[in-house]
């Protein structure tokens, strides 16, 4: 892999997208050539901005990345053998209430040759204590979700650069203070969206930009993943907090995996915005009705009342018109699927199963074979064809490019507009069901800067 520092960062996403794939010329995916400066005006949505805009904002460039992580069950456990295999990271502290997981975690770090990492295993606060160190560039959070807005805020108030898994954070006015620490602190606040790395989610975005979709109409994406077994599974999650959200809101819990990709098709952020969203959702029968299949009398989720529609579907559209849909549904049986669709006036990509139909090479309303496509893969999965880790790769490609971007001082491909503008249907979605399908705001993260670009 070519590790020399690029000369330019002025070049927009699609130019980027149009070159050969060297390592330092970008993913495509981050915004590019927008300096930082302050905006004190008022704005048409949202509060008074404090700082800067974190747009195009490049991370100090460093040889290591100091990395310390936060949370250790199947996700953060997992994601820690993918730092420890990349070159230039180094693991130095990890946080975990459950004293057992820090320590397996651990004994992986020094197993990979690095030095023995701190441990903090203290309570479910001891996170603070970690951030405090001064030691850390990057933090990598992966605990509940009721937990995330805290302590990316205590990241961002340390001044340290953070990670979040989905989604960032559960209300609006959260959404908006990791806006505004992020302007102050000038650290990055980001969703670590590992779907937005998918060997077919980057082709179709190199595609998208070359116009080879033509003018972008409308996209879905989706979460539709049968969890029941897990939700019931004392073993699969540290106690019942992710089936406890299905007794709170009745929107998309879990929307960044479909949304991210199809924001960065049409480019959200970066020259459209998403407007407004509108959700309906079914009835809520799924979970009560496995749990009368499998749970013993007497067991505590007996005392649950599960309020979140089985199937919710919004549907957001942007400034220039476009339509995109979202689905989510983790309480009934089907088959995995993130839909991953997109459409424009030359053609349209479908996945689960993928296939596609492009004008120019299709008739007779016949699908074609997408892996035909292969030449537009992206120079990621070009140079790094069989990549560690789970779901197909794509958690190795974003840890990977990720680190790369902190290695040679580059602007991050996410930052914390999208992390927010992605994370927004939580409450949105829940709020737009309880008002029997009205149109909800999606507020302007970006605070205009999406129209510069």
């Amino acid at each position: 892999m070519n590790d020399a520092r690029p000369e330019h960062h002025d070049v927009s996403r699609r130019s980027v997208l149009r070159t050969a794939g060297a390592a330092g010329a970008g993913l495509g995916l981050g915004a590019f050539g927008h300096p930082a400066e302050a905006a004190q005006e008022p704005v048409e949505d949202g509060p008074r901005r404090q700082g800067s805009t974190m747009i195009g904002v490049p991370f100090q460039r460093r040889s290591t990345v100091r990395v310390a992580m936060i949370g250790l069950g199947n996700r953060g456990g997992a994601m820690t053998d993918l730092y420890l295999a990349v070159p230039g990271v180094t693991v130095v502290a990890l946080c975990d209430p459950v004293k057992a997981k820090a320590e397996r975690a651990a004994a992986k770090v020094t197993a990979a040759g690095q030095p023995a990492p701190a441990v903090y295993v203290h309570g479910e606060h001891d996170y603070e204590e970690l951030l405090k160190r001064g030691d850390i560039d990057f933090a990598h959070v992966a605990t509940g979700w009721d937990s995330h807005f805290e302590i990316a805020k205590s990241a961002l108030l340390n001044g340290v650069h953070v990670g979040v898994e989905c989604p960032l954070a559960l209300r609006l006015d959260q959404l908006w203070e990791l806006v505004d620490l992020s302007e102050r602190t000038r650290r990055h606040c980001m969703q670590l969206e590992n779907c937005c790395y998918g060997r077919n989610e980057l082709r179709v975005l190199r595609m998208a930009h070359a116009g080879k979709f033509g003018d972008l109409l409308h996209g879905a994406g989706a979460y539709n993943h049968d969890l029941r077994s897990m939700m019931f599974d004392p073993a699969a999650y540290e106690g019942p907090w992710r089936r406890l959200w299905h007794t709170r809101l009745r929107g998309d819990l879990y929307p960044n995996h479909g949304f991210g990709p199809v924001a960065n098709y049409m480019d959200l952020n970066r020259g459209d915005r998403a407007v407004s969203i509108v959700s309906v959702g079914s009835p809520s029968l799924g979970l009560a009705q496995y749990r009368a299949a499998h749970m013993p009398e007497g067991d505590p989720s007996w005392k649950e009342t599960y309020i979140g529609s089985d199937r919710t579907i919004s549907l957001v559209t942007t400034a220039k018109g476009r339509v995109i849909r979202l689905e989510h549904d983790v309480s009934t049986p089907h088959p995995y699927s993130r839909i991953n669709s997109l459409g424009g006036t030359k053609g349209l990509f479908e996945d689960y199963p993928e296939r596609i139909y492009l004008e120019a090479d299709h008739r007779d309303d016949a699908w074609g074979d997408f892996s035909k496509y292969a030449e537009w893969d992206h120079w990621l999965w070009k140079e790094h064809a069989n990549p560690p880790g789970a779901h197909g790769g794509m958690d190795y490609m974003l840890v990977f490019r990720l680190m790369q971007c902190m290695r040679l001082g580059l602007v991050p491909d996410f930052d914390v507009y999208d992390a927010a503008t992605w994370t927004s249907p939580v409450p949105l979605s829940h709020l737009s069901i309880k008002e029997r399908g009205l149109p909800q705001q999606i507020p302007d993260f970006t605070r205009g800067e999406w129209r510069k670009s």
